[in-house]
Formats: C-alpha cells, sequence, structure tokens
C-alpha cells in the first residue's frame, strides 16, 4: 500500500467559547419560532463602540456608560467603586455581561429571556447583595473577549489619568526588569518574540507578564503594573486574533467544492446519515432540527424530507450558506417568512445562517434549548483533530432541548498493531526490478515523526482489536475531549496460529460513531471508518514505531540477558500508552505514544515516548 502522508484537507468545525448552560423553561409551542429575525451585520462589525446591551454605538466610552445607565440601569462606574474592581476586573465584568446578554440573561440576577428586548426591558439595578461575595466574572475565561475586535476593551481607560499621575515618568526601552530577568527592546518586540515561541499562548505571556517587586521606587513598580496590564490584555487580544486567522482560512478551504464532493461521494458517510435521519419518524416528525457545519446542507435535506417542522442550518463559510441557501430553494425546503402557511405544513422549513454555533444568537432571536434534535458530521482524521466536537458541545449546552437527541450520540477510537504491510518497505525492496530499500528506510524513519493518514489494508493488522476510549455526546464534556488511554494488544487469530516471530511496526487509529437506539429507537446506525470495513474518506490514522516489535504467541521462557522485542525474546503483549490533546495552534491535535512489550515471563522493555501532531 501506499504510505506517502495525505494533505488533510479539514474537516468542518466551528471555534469554541465557554459560556453557562441556559436555564430549563417551558416552551410555547412554535410561537417563538414565528418571531425569528435575522440581526445582519455580525455584533462585532461597524464602526464606534457597542452597547453592552443594545445595538447602540457611540463614539467615546463616557457616552457608552452613560447610555448603559440611563436606559439599562447599569452604573459601570458605580459598580467598579463599590466592589473595588481593578484593571483585569474591569474587562472581566465587561466580557461576562456581553456573554449574559448574548444568552439574553440579565446579567445581575440570571434570568433568562426569549430576546433582547424583553432582556432590556427586564434590566434594573443591580441589589447590593448581589454583588457582594465572589462575583460570577472572576474567573480568568473573562479576560479573553467575548467579542471579537471589541473596541471597547481597547479603549478603556477609566485608570488612565491616575496611572499617569503616579508614573511621572515614560517608560524607556528595556527599562524594566523582573525576576526572571530583563525584558529587553519595546513592548511589540517582546510580544513577537512570545508569538515565535511554540508553546501555548496563554502560557507564553504569563511567563511574559509575571514580575516582582525587585526593591525599586514606587514609580518603577507602578510602570511594571502598568505594562503588566497592557501585556495581559494583548494576550488575549492575540489569542483571539491568532484563532480568528486559523478560523478565517479553515472556513475559506471549505470554499472549495472538492472537499464537498469528496465527502457526499463517501457512501458509508452519508448513506450513515441519511439512514438515521429518514429512519427514526417517530423521532424526526414534527421535530425542530440545528445542523451544526451544514456545508452544503444535505443533512438539513435529509431532516426536512425526513419530516421536520423547522431546520436551522449552520455554517462559518460564507460561501457554503450562500450554497446551502441555493440548494434548500432549488428543492423547494427553504424556509420563507413572507410565505403564509396553513396550519404549518409547508415544506419551506430549512432556514440557512452564516455565523459561528457558538454565536447564533447573534444572528438569529431564538428561544432557549429550542431544539428537539441536533445532528452534526463533525467528525475529523483520528476523530479529534480539526473536528467541530466543542461547537456542536456548545450548541447542545445551549440550544437543545433537555432530553433532545444528540446525533450521532456516542464516538469511539479503537486500534490495533499493524504490520511490515502497512509500511512502504515493501515497495521500495523491488522498484522494475530495482533494490531501493535504502529509500524506504529513510521513509520509514520518517513515519516515526509524523502520522500518516492513509487505507491501511485489513490484512496488515497482526493483532487484536481494542477500544482505546469512548465518549457519550449527550453529556461528556469539552475537557474530555483530552485524554490518556491504554491499549494491550496481542496476536490476533490468524497470525497467532503462525509459528515464530511476527513484526509489529505500529499502531494505527481509527473511529466508529452510533445513532444508537437512545435516540433512534426506529433504526439504530453505525458509521464506522475500520480497516475491516468499506473505506471513507477518514482512512485510518498511521503511527510508526521508532523501531518494529517482535511478538510471538508461545509461551516459551527466552535467556532473561535478552531484551523484549527481540527476535530472540518476542513479546507476547504490546501495551501502547496514547495521550489525545487539544494543541496550542487552533485545531490541531497532540498525540503521544508510549509503548511497552511484555515477554512471556513478565519482564517488560519500554521504548522512548514519540511526540505526533496532527
Amino acid at each position: 500500500m501506499a504510505t506517502q502522508a495525505r494533505e488533510l484537507p479539514p474537516k468542518q468545525e466551528l471555534p469554541r467559547d465557554d459560556g453557562d448552560d441556559y436555564e430549563d423553561e417551558e416552551e410555547e409551542g412554535d410561537e417563538g419560532w414565528d418571531d425569528w429575525e435575522s440581526d445582519g451585520e455580525d455584533a462585532a462589525g461597524g464602526g464606534g463602540l457597542l452597547c453592552l446591551f443594545c445595538s447602540s454605538r457611540f463614539d467615546s466610552e463616557s457616552s457608552l456608560f452613560a447610555h448603559c445607565g440611563s436606559e439599562h440601569r447599569f452604573d459601570f462606574h458605580k459598580v467598579v467603586r463599590e466592589l473595588g474592581l481593578d484593571f483585569y476586573g474591569c474587562i472581566k465584568l465587561i466580557n461576562f455581561v456581553r456573554s449574559k446578554v448574548a444568552e439574553n440573561k440579565c446579567w445581575s440576577c440570571g434570568q433568562a429571556f426569549a430576546s433582547n428586548s424583553e432582556l432590556c426591558s427586564h434590566l434594573h439595578v443591580a441589589e447590593g447583595s448581589q454583588l457582594e461575595g465572589n462575583v460570577p466574572w472572576a474567573e480568568d475565561s473573562y479576560l479573553k473577549p467575548f467579542m471579537e475586535d471589541d473596541s471597547l476593551l481597547h479603549s478603556l481607560s477609566i485608570f488612565d489619568d491616575d496611572e499617569e499621575e503616579d508614573c511621572g515618568v515614560p517608560v524607556e526601552r528595556g527599562e524594566f526588569s523582573g525576576s526572571n530577568g530583563r525584558l529587553a527592546g519595546p513592548q511589540g518586540n517582546g510580544l513577537n518574540t512570545i508569538i515565535d515561541d511554540c508553546s501555548d499562548i496563554s502560557a507564553r505571556f504569563e511567563k511574559a507578564v509575571t514580575t516582582e517587586s525587585t526593591g525599586g521606587d514606587k514609580n518603577e513598580s507602578l510602570l511594571e503594573e502598568h505594562t503588566e496590564r497592557q501585556l495581559k490584555i494583548k494576550r488575549a487580544s492575540v489569542t483571539a486574533k491568532e484563532i480568528k486567522t486559523v478560523d478565517d482560512n479553515y472556513f475559506g478551504s471549505y470554499s472549495s467544492f472538492g472537499i464537498h464532493r469528496e465527502m457526499l461521494g463517501d457512501k458509508v458517510r452519508t448513506d450513515a446519515y441519511r439512514d438515521a435521519l429518514l429512519g427514526n419518524p417517530s423521532l424526526m416528525k414534527g421535530a425542530t432540527v440545528l445542523d451544526v457545519g451544514c456545508g452544503t446542507g444535505i443533512l438539513s435535506l435529509f431532516a426536512a424530507k425526513a419530516g421536520a417542522s423547522k431546520v436551522v442550518a449552520v455554517d462559518g463559510s460564507a460561501k457554503m450558506t450562500s450554497v446551502a441557501t441555493q440548494v434548500a430553494k432549488i428543492n423547494g425546503l427553504l424556509y420563507d417568512e413572507n410565505t403564509k402557511v396553513e396550519q404549518n405544513r409547508s415544506p419551506h422549513v430549512i432556514s440557512v445562517v452564516h455565523t459561528k454555533a457558538e454565536e447564533l444568537n447573534h444572528k438569529m432571536q431564538i428561544p432557549p434549548n429550542g431544539f428537539d434534535v441536533l445532528v452534526s458530521e463533525w467528525m475529523g482524521y483520528c476523530l479529534l483533530y480539526e473536528s467541530m466536537l466543542s461547537s456542536v458541545i456548545y450548541a447542545r449546552d445551549h440550544f437543545l432541548n433537555p432530553g433532545g437527541a444528540i446525533l450521532p450520540d456516542t464516538a469511539t477510537i479503537l486500534g490495533a498493531g499493524f504490520g511490515r504491510g502497512g509500511t512502504s518497505l515493501p515497495f521500495w525492496e523491488n522498484v522494475y526490478g530495482f533494490d531501493m530499500s535504502c529509500i524506504g528506510k529513510e521513509v520509514t524513519g520518517s513515519s516515526a515523526r509524523f502520522p500518516l493518514v492513509d487505507i491501511l489494508p485489513s490484512q496488515d493488522i497482526v493483532t487484536d482489536t481494542a477500544v482505546l476510549h469512548s465518549f457519550d455526546l449527550a453529556s461528556m464534556k469539552e475537557s474530555d475531549m483530552d485524554f490518556t488511554s491504554s491499549l494491550e494488544l496481542g496476536l490476533s487469530g490468524s497470525d497467532a496460529a503462525v509459528p515464530g516471530v511476527t513484526w509489529c511496526y505500529g499502531i494505527v487509529l481509527w473511529f466508529d460513531t452510533g445513532f444508537t437506539d437512545r435516540f433512534c429507537k426506529d433504526k439504530p446506525v453505525v458509521l464506522s471508518t475500520s480497516p475491516f470495513s468499506t473505506p471513507t474518506h477518514w482512512s485510518q490514522t498511521i503511527f510508526t514505531f521508532e523501531e518494529p516489535i517482535a511478538m510471538t504467541n508461545e509461551e516459551s521462557v527466552a535467556d532473561s540477558s535478552l531484551s523484549v522485542g527481540t527476535a530472540e525474546c518476542p513479546a507476547v503483549t504490546v501495551r501502547s500508552r496514547i495521550s489525545i490533546v487539544r494543541a496550542s495552534e487552533h485545531r490541531s491535535i497532540d498525540i503521544s505514544v508510549e509503548t511497552t512489550g511484555i515477554s512471556a515471563d513478565g519482564r517488560k522493555r519500554s521504548w522512548p515516548a514519540q511526540i505526533f501532531n496532527l
């Protein structure tokens, strides 16, 4: 088989954002759905400073806060004074309020409403008791701008006058230092150096801004605090901008019809979703459906055909939302608010929205937890690479009815060991009658540093199959996406029957997703990307060992001086401890593989951990 590393086209995803669950409320039938309205431009668009509560914009911070006090009963300066908030506290408060308003929740009492207008009518002055104790915006997560390019955060100046009076002298290049040494050069150069580093952005900025008093005068201390404050807010801004850049490139790549042709042409994938949606009328008839990452809109079309009463298709690509709108329209399924419908029996049920799942409330006014079914084809290579799972979890927690269905509702990563046929060695040993094995060895060595996405023929699997990790999509948390689990593998039945030594060259991972009878009671469905099943566009993900491991099923005891995993002392079991975590680079994952061979007499040999980035 060909093992050349495949160029990885991205799986569709929307960036994650933290938020609180909506409170459970009694819904009033379909009345709320008839009032859906598009908000037009993004909240972050346009000029001026955007009000914390409504769409009004202002030229200055003072006029904005004056408006918030008179129109929305939110006295920002009073809250700051009463709580003694510092600069960071003010940043957190603003981001907290924006996040609550996006959910149509009162910032002070938490009460939820069906629309922004109802929320604004409710807003009241926070009572003293509501501001006592630990404030709900104390978490550092609220340092991250809730709204991209929020001009208010960059213009916030309530402390500037006092700071300037106290400081008295300007900061000169390279004139402030901390316990970790001198932070030389202007801020801009320091930030560029930090950003170029390969470690996590938040950790990099924390290291850059952590300084301790060195016994200098008051002016130096104030200057350090002022600079630290500026760096910390820039940390959040740079993080948001880096994510936005990755997202823009990601959604832009999904404007290619070739990617969608590949996915739609994947019969295993598309048939599984079609069967789950069309084969379960007890779930779909009359249901309200949210399709996260709709692409061409194929899943929304299936949902509408299955009898859904409302379908909202969400995608982050402007081009694909336009395409999905056209597709729904020419198939007679696009919702038109101007069309008079009798008894809600119109087939025109699909609304297409260009937005991230986390910002759906910015685009449409919908009842909290207003969907019966959440469907998404979110999976990436090795399940989690460039997947939309974090966005699906967010949509589940904020927009799905309590007890509503999520499709698919389970996902499982499985693995096995593969033999020599799973490498490029056999190809290079005989190229038109010539021996090019020297190239094969170099290619295999490179494969031990980079994961390969390719179809691995089932005959090249030499060990048993084992489950690495399982996810319950109806209840899992976003943090569950990072995990460490182990595979314990012995020779498979066919290879175990062959006497002598079998060489294991690495680990191959794949995934299955289930539309189980928890929600799909009429027709449960399994989508498998196993090498033992029909190939899919996900293929499998291959991790090659630095050196192959000899395995056997024989119980003979070898000389204890011999190394486990060699031909003279083969292992009967290979144990691989695998960690998969979200990488510092947005939408990527880091994978570590720690391998141990265990001999028949229980002796163990461990190999150095291998680190892969996907």
